[in-house]
Protein backbone atom coordinates (compact mmCIF):
# COMPACT_ATOMS: atom_id res chain seq x y z
CA UNK A 1 0.00 0.00 0.00
CA UNK A 2 1.14 3.65 -0.82
CA UNK A 3 1.53 5.41 1.99
CA UNK A 4 -0.38 8.81 1.90
CA UNK A 5 -1.18 11.93 3.87
CA UNK A 6 -2.51 15.29 3.15
CA UNK A 7 -4.05 18.50 4.66
CA UNK A 8 -6.77 20.90 2.75
CA UNK A 9 -9.49 23.01 2.81
CA UNK A 10 -12.90 21.11 2.51
CA UNK A 11 -15.92 22.77 0.98
CA UNK A 12 -19.09 20.10 0.94
CA UNK A 13 -23.09 21.32 -0.52
CA UNK A 14 -25.44 18.66 -0.47
CA UNK A 15 -29.38 18.35 -0.72
CA UNK A 16 -30.16 17.21 2.81
CA UNK A 17 -31.43 20.10 5.38
CA UNK A 18 -29.01 22.10 7.49
CA UNK A 19 -26.77 19.70 9.43
CA UNK A 20 -26.83 16.82 7.73
CA UNK A 21 -28.91 13.88 8.89
CA UNK A 22 -25.48 11.77 7.57
CA UNK A 23 -23.47 13.59 10.15
CA UNK A 24 -25.83 11.89 13.21
CA UNK A 25 -26.42 8.65 11.33
CA UNK A 26 -29.88 9.44 10.38
CA UNK A 27 -31.36 8.88 6.89
CA UNK A 28 -31.21 11.30 4.31
CA UNK A 29 -33.81 14.67 4.65
CA UNK A 30 -35.16 13.66 1.53
CA UNK A 31 -34.89 9.83 0.87
CA UNK A 32 -31.62 10.51 -1.35
CA UNK A 33 -28.09 12.11 -0.87
CA UNK A 34 -26.56 14.07 -3.63
CA UNK A 35 -23.67 16.54 -3.21
CA UNK A 36 -20.85 18.09 -4.88
CA UNK A 37 -17.62 18.67 -3.01
CA UNK A 38 -14.31 20.53 -3.34
CA UNK A 39 -10.87 20.50 -1.83
CA UNK A 40 -8.06 23.29 -1.58
CA UNK A 41 -4.69 20.34 -0.65
CA UNK A 42 -2.18 22.59 0.86
CA UNK A 43 0.28 20.02 1.85
CA UNK A 44 0.47 16.69 1.77
CA UNK A 45 2.11 13.34 -0.61
CA UNK A 46 1.12 10.31 -2.27
CA UNK A 47 4.64 8.29 -1.92
CA UNK A 48 6.94 10.68 -3.53
CA UNK A 49 4.50 12.61 -5.07
CA UNK A 50 4.32 16.25 -3.75
CA UNK A 51 0.24 16.86 -3.42
CA UNK A 52 0.87 20.68 -2.00
CA UNK A 53 -1.49 23.17 -4.23
CA UNK A 54 -3.28 20.75 -6.34
CA UNK A 55 -6.98 21.10 -6.01
CA UNK A 56 -9.63 18.40 -6.56
CA UNK A 57 -13.45 17.89 -6.54
CA UNK A 58 -16.57 15.30 -6.61
CA UNK A 59 -20.14 15.20 -7.90
CA UNK A 60 -21.79 12.24 -6.07
CA UNK A 61 -25.40 10.75 -6.19
CA UNK A 62 -27.08 7.76 -4.15
CA UNK A 63 -30.86 7.03 -4.99
CA UNK A 64 -31.22 6.03 -1.12
CA UNK A 65 -28.46 6.57 2.05
CA UNK A 66 -24.98 6.66 0.96
CA UNK A 67 -24.49 3.00 3.37
CA UNK A 68 -27.00 1.49 0.84
CA UNK A 69 -25.52 1.63 -2.47
CA UNK A 70 -25.96 1.80 -5.95
CA UNK A 71 -24.63 5.20 -6.39
CA UNK A 72 -22.62 6.85 -9.08
CA UNK A 73 -19.72 9.39 -8.92
CA UNK A 74 -17.44 11.59 -10.82
CA UNK A 75 -13.94 13.17 -10.25
CA UNK A 76 -13.07 16.05 -11.06
CA UNK A 77 -9.08 17.09 -10.86
CA UNK A 78 -6.89 20.02 -11.47
CA UNK A 79 -6.34 20.98 -14.55
CA UNK A 80 -2.80 22.13 -13.62
CA UNK A 81 -2.04 18.54 -11.85
CA UNK A 82 0.86 16.90 -13.07
CA UNK A 83 0.18 12.95 -14.56
CA UNK A 84 1.82 11.66 -11.05
CA UNK A 85 -0.50 13.89 -9.04
CA UNK A 86 -4.11 12.89 -11.13
CA UNK A 87 -2.97 9.56 -10.87
CA UNK A 88 -2.35 10.00 -6.89
CA UNK A 89 -5.35 11.92 -6.22
CA UNK A 90 -7.43 9.06 -8.60
CA UNK A 91 -6.48 6.58 -6.15
CA UNK A 92 -7.03 8.52 -3.26
CA UNK A 93 -10.50 9.53 -3.94
CA UNK A 94 -11.40 5.91 -4.78
CA UNK A 95 -10.66 4.93 -2.15
CA UNK A 96 -7.45 2.33 -2.94
CA UNK A 97 -4.23 2.59 -0.55
CA UNK A 98 -6.64 3.04 1.84
CA UNK A 99 -7.38 0.78 5.12
CA UNK A 100 -10.68 -0.61 4.76
CA UNK A 101 -13.74 2.25 5.39
CA UNK A 102 -10.70 4.31 7.11
CA UNK A 103 -12.01 7.80 5.01
CA UNK A 104 -15.25 9.12 3.33
CA UNK A 105 -13.34 8.63 -0.33
CA UNK A 106 -13.41 5.32 0.56
CA UNK A 107 -16.87 4.57 1.31
CA UNK A 108 -17.94 7.35 -1.28
CA UNK A 109 -16.21 4.96 -3.88
CA UNK A 110 -17.35 1.43 -2.22
CA UNK A 111 -20.92 2.73 -2.50
CA UNK A 112 -21.21 4.20 -5.52
CA UNK A 113 -20.39 1.27 -8.36
CA UNK A 114 -21.18 3.67 -11.45
CA UNK A 115 -17.96 5.87 -11.45
CA UNK A 116 -18.04 8.37 -14.81
CA UNK A 117 -14.85 9.27 -16.58
CA UNK A 118 -12.42 11.37 -14.30
CA UNK A 119 -12.89 15.20 -15.82
CA UNK A 120 -9.62 17.47 -15.69
CA UNK A 121 -10.65 21.12 -15.25
CA UNK A 122 -9.54 24.34 -13.71
CA UNK A 123 -11.00 24.75 -10.32
CA UNK A 124 -10.99 28.06 -8.74
CA UNK A 125 -11.79 29.00 -5.00
CA UNK A 126 -12.37 31.57 -2.28
CA UNK A 127 -14.10 30.66 0.73
CA UNK A 128 -13.29 31.48 4.28
CA UNK A 129 -14.37 28.53 6.61
CA UNK A 130 -14.50 30.93 9.79
CA UNK A 131 -16.59 33.30 7.97
CA UNK A 132 -18.69 30.44 6.23
CA UNK A 133 -18.90 32.97 2.92
CA UNK A 134 -17.40 31.71 -0.39
CA UNK A 135 -17.34 29.92 -3.52
CA UNK A 136 -15.87 27.15 -5.81
CA UNK A 137 -16.00 26.78 -9.84
CA UNK A 138 -15.10 24.13 -11.27
CA UNK A 139 -14.85 25.48 -14.69
CA UNK A 140 -17.55 24.01 -17.19
CA UNK A 141 -18.44 21.16 -14.62
CA UNK A 142 -20.73 22.99 -11.54
CA UNK A 143 -20.13 25.90 -9.05
CA UNK A 144 -20.96 26.59 -5.52
CA UNK A 145 -21.33 29.17 -2.83
CA UNK A 146 -21.47 29.51 0.64
CA UNK A 147 -23.26 31.73 2.71
CA UNK A 148 -24.28 31.65 6.81
CA UNK A 149 -26.88 30.19 8.18
CA UNK A 150 -29.81 32.09 8.24
CA UNK A 151 -31.55 32.82 11.98
CA UNK A 152 -35.03 31.65 12.05
CA UNK A 153 -35.92 34.90 13.22
CA UNK A 154 -33.76 37.46 12.63
CA UNK A 155 -32.48 36.53 9.25
CA UNK A 156 -29.01 37.42 10.93
CA UNK A 157 -25.71 35.14 11.02
CA UNK A 158 -26.20 31.61 12.60
CA UNK A 159 -23.24 29.94 13.46
CA UNK A 160 -23.68 26.04 14.50
CA UNK A 161 -20.64 23.69 14.01
CA UNK A 162 -20.00 19.66 13.88
CA UNK A 163 -17.79 17.92 15.93
CA UNK A 164 -16.72 14.22 15.02
CA UNK A 165 -14.29 12.98 17.20
CA UNK A 166 -13.75 9.36 15.12
CA UNK A 167 -15.18 10.77 12.08
CA UNK A 168 -13.45 9.35 8.76
CA UNK A 169 -13.70 12.72 7.01
CA UNK A 170 -12.82 15.19 9.93
CA UNK A 171 -12.76 16.07 13.58
CA UNK A 172 -14.62 19.54 12.92
CA UNK A 173 -16.76 21.33 10.40
CA UNK A 174 -17.99 24.98 10.26
CA UNK A 175 -21.97 24.61 8.80
CA UNK A 176 -23.69 26.82 6.75
CA UNK A 177 -26.10 27.41 3.37
CA UNK A 178 -25.11 25.96 0.40
CA UNK A 179 -26.22 26.35 -3.12
CA UNK A 180 -25.02 24.17 -6.04
CA UNK A 181 -25.85 23.79 -9.95
CA UNK A 182 -24.18 21.22 -12.22
CA UNK A 183 -23.36 22.63 -15.64
CA UNK A 184 -20.98 19.24 -17.37
CA UNK A 185 -21.13 16.61 -15.33
CA UNK A 186 -22.40 13.31 -15.97
CA UNK A 187 -24.63 13.82 -12.97
CA UNK A 188 -27.40 16.76 -12.76
CA UNK A 189 -27.69 18.36 -9.48
CA UNK A 190 -28.94 21.75 -8.61
CA UNK A 191 -29.10 22.59 -4.66
CA UNK A 192 -30.54 25.38 -3.26
CA UNK A 193 -30.32 26.68 0.36
CA UNK A 194 -29.01 23.41 1.61
CA UNK A 195 -26.46 21.91 4.17
CA UNK A 196 -22.78 22.39 3.40
CA UNK A 197 -19.70 22.65 5.65
CA UNK A 198 -16.38 23.96 5.65
CA UNK A 199 -13.30 21.92 7.14
CA UNK A 200 -10.31 21.45 7.56
CA UNK A 201 -8.82 17.78 6.76
CA UNK A 202 -5.90 16.18 7.97
CA UNK A 203 -6.13 12.54 6.79
CA UNK A 204 -4.21 9.47 5.55
CA UNK A 205 -4.49 5.94 4.12
CA UNK A 206 -5.21 5.07 8.10
CA UNK A 207 -8.06 7.60 8.23
CA UNK A 208 -8.51 11.13 10.18
CA UNK A 209 -5.05 12.13 11.75
CA UNK A 210 -6.60 15.29 13.72
CA UNK A 211 -8.10 18.54 13.86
Amino acid sequence: MTEWKLQAEELANCNCNFGCPCQFSVLPSHGNCEAVVVFDITSGHYGDTDLAGVRAAGVYHWPGAIHEGNGQMQLIIDDGASADQRAALQAIMTGEDTDEMATMWYVFSAMAPTKHETLSAAIEVNWSREERTGYAKVHGVFDVEVSPIPHIVSGAPHRASIQLPHGFEYRHAEAASGTAKTTGSAISLTLDATHAHLAHLNISGHGVLGA
